[in-house]
């Protein structure tokens, strides 16, 4: 029998690794021209420090990061800060490389991301290999108390992410962390090349797998990694989960062996998935998700592509050979992963001038339609340009959710002719997402649930309906996150962009419409939902303790905004619901707090998790798109200023 073997993901490598080595040999160079350190640590350090210290240097196999924070803690250096003339600037540098060593990278549901570098607070060999420890010694606690025997097994991908000055990457890490399973007996399932996030939810789903990691920063800056956990469900993890393998990493800190990351693709604990997941998931989608096979090959539709730099044009392209797509124009510049995501700022779709490439490559090859990935190739953004008028419209998160929505809708309606009673069918979306599934639902009569913010919940969610014998047709969040179907319980910008380019082929073959104008049709029909979503950003977390307090009052809640009438309120962190008749809020605790008005307009306040910023999502519905605007656009003004009170609050502010 002949094995055929994809060169594609081989060929992939080899161009990033010598990208990588030829940033490498410029920061080694740079190196070398630097006056050496004395390596002598710091002698004034704390009992505490000096502790975090040693263990730092006795546990990370990377001679780089050790190397890097014995530079931070040298003698030489330190005497150097304290002869500066800036006495506040040399402090602020200590404590800063305190924190390397007594702070760690806080493992949450969205698992582990921050900076490459040297130190616990960040991601690095020894944090990951921590990382899995703590993992693979909850799942054993877990097996053991449920008293099952069947052996442990866990699927690892990872995308081109690298630091060459600290010789990482997320190749290095998925290998570590394959390393740690094989040590403790678990078989470690690792893909062979760069892969997109959507395979390892799929192959968890699928094939039973008790977890899986994926090593990615996602759309993140280039500095970053990340470490992501899937549950058995396939979805990412949510409590109690998270708690618990925070506290199993504590727990495991020290490295159990001296892992050998080059040579564990021969481990017999390691297996080779690659083949076999990647044909099984694009049989999937393509049979759950491809409605036109036949005349999809007939489209004139020609579609840009970018991958944002990052591992997502081949995964695309065979998306699109399987549904029988045309190939799409791809955007030279940003088809290869690059870890250095040289021509974008931030390697995120949404990001402003992030497409113009895309854009400028659509104009130069005659294409209607702009799609992009971000470069771990979970999310999806879409463009359309207009020939007649020389018009472009870059569609939000909640255009394309609703455009897929309503797709999802008609071929199920096609595809079961004679079903009346939709109350086993749902569709879900986040709580800052649009309202308007909610209002599309309602009037086509299936059901609609929205969840915290984040795939996490709506991926476990669709799990439990699973469950109880439900069917989930479509899933989204407004920061262009989209599951169509039940293949994937994660975001899947693979399978979202082929099934969006057939839904853009089949309204121009069929209607002579395009997607923005099938937009508008739909506007017509449910209603124009119009938002404004921004937020405000202090490093002062009493500000923004304050602000929520004094929305709050004690529990004694506002029932006007200005001269805007408060129809209902709904507090998380609280569990309190006014719409509802026990007056609690059936999802779980967490701080959002969201405020519906009389007249439609609902907004809805969080903190970032990640970031010092406050975040408010404003949306109003209206049968005219003029009035709805100008009305979004005076309430948010007055929602902004009387419950931010940026000025008084010293926050920058955006007023509509």
């Amino acid at each position: 029998m002949t094995t055929t073997v994809d060169a594609a993901p081989i060929k992939e490598e080899l161009d990033a690794l010598h990208r990588f080595h030829s940033i490498e040999t410029k920061a080694n160079t740079a190196l070398e021209q630097k006056e050496p350190h004395d390596q002598k640590p710091i002698g004034s350090m704390s009992s505490e420090l000096k502790t975090a210290y040693d263990n730092y240097l006795n546990w990370d196999p990377n001679p780089k990061t050790v190397e890097e924070i014995k530079s931070l803690f040298s003698s030489k250096k330190s005497s150097s800060s304290s002869s500066s003339s800036s006495s506040s600037s040399s402090s602020s540098s200590s404590s800063s490389n305190s924190c390397r060593l007594l702070t760690r990278l806080e493992f949450g549901t969205a698992g582990l991301r921050g900076p490459m570098g040297g130190g616990f607070n960040r991601m690095n060999d020894l944090t990951v290999i921590q990382a899995t420890q703590g993992l693979v010694a909850y799942l054993k606690e877990v097996k053991k108390n449920c008293h099952e025997s069947k052996s442990i097994s866990i699927a690892i991908a990872y995308d081109h992410r690298a630091s060459p000055q600290h010789d990482l990457s997320s190749k290095r890490f998925a290998q570590l962390a394959a390393c740690v399973c094989a040590f403790a007996e678990v078989e470690a399932h690792l893909f062979r090349g760069f892969t997109c996030t959507p395979l390892v939810p799929f192959m968890v789903k699928h094939k039973a797998m008790d977890a899986g990691i994926v090593v990615t920063a996602s759309h993140n800056p280039k500095q970053d990694n990340g470490f992501k956990v899937y549950w058995s469900t396939g979805s990412q993890i949510v409590p109690p989960h998270d708690v618990n393998i925070k506290n199993s990493i504590d727990a495991n800190l020290k490295p159990w062996a001296k892992y050998e990351p080059d040579s564990i693709e021969a481990n017999p604990m390691c297996k080779d998935p690659t083949q076999q997941i990647t044909s099984l998931y694009f049989e999937s989608i393509t049979k759950a998700l491809c409605r036109y096979p036949s005349l999809n090959g007939k489209s004139d539709l020609k579609i840009a592509y970018t991958a944002m730099h990052g591992v997502g044009e081949r995964f695309i392209r065979r998306a699109f050979k399987d549904f029988n797509l045309p190939p799409f124009v791809a955007v030279k510049q940003q088809g290869s992963p690059d870890p250095t995501f040289p021509t974008v700022a931030f390697p995120n779709p949404e990001e402003k001038g992030a497409l113009d490439l895309a854009l400028k490559t659509a104009k130069e090859n005659g294409c209607s339609l702009v799609l992009a990935n971000d470069p771990d190739a979970d999310r999806l953004a879409a463009a359309e340009l207009d020939a007649n008028n020389d018009t472009i419209h870059s569609f939000t998160g909640n255009e394309i959710g609703i455009l897929l929505a309503d797709w999802q809708w008609r071929h199920f309606k096609r595809a079961n002719p004679s079903m009346t009673d939709y109350s086993n069918i749902y569709m879900l979306n986040s709580t800052v997402s649009s309202k308007m599934l909610r209002a599309y639902a309602q009037a086509e009569g299936f059901q609609y649930m929205d969840t915290l913010t984040g795939f996490k919940w709506m991926g476990n969610t669709a799990y439990q309906l699973a469950k109880e014998g439900k069917s989930v047709l479509f899933m989204f969040e407004e920061a262009i996150g989209y599951a169509v179907g039940d293949v994937v319980l994660d975001k899947d910008g693979v399978s979202a962009g082929a099934v969006f380019a057939e839904m853009a082929a089949s309204l121009r073959r069929e209607h002579k419409k395009t997607v923005h104008q099938h937009l508008d049709s739909l506007y017509t029909r449910v209603g124009y939902f119009l938002s404004h979503n921004h937020y405000v950003r202090s490093n002062d977390q009493k500000i923004m303790g304050a602000i929520f307090d004094r929305l709050r009052n004690g529990g004694k809640y506002w029932f006007k905004c200005g001269d805007y009438v408060i129809k209902s309120i709904r507090d998380l962190a609280t569990g309190f619901d006014s719409s509802r008749k026990d007056q609690k809020a059936i999802l779980p605790k967490s701080n959002v707090l969201t405020y519906e008005f009389t007249n439609g307009c609902v907004i809805t306040l969080r903190p970032s998790g990640t970031e010092p910023k406050l975040k408010y999502y404003i949306e109003h519905a209206g049968k005219d798109p003029g009035c709805t605007l100008k009305e979004l656009h005076s309430m948010a003004r007055v929602l902004i200023m009387e419950m931010l009170q940026p000025i008084k609050n010293g926050l920058k502010y955006h007023l509509p």
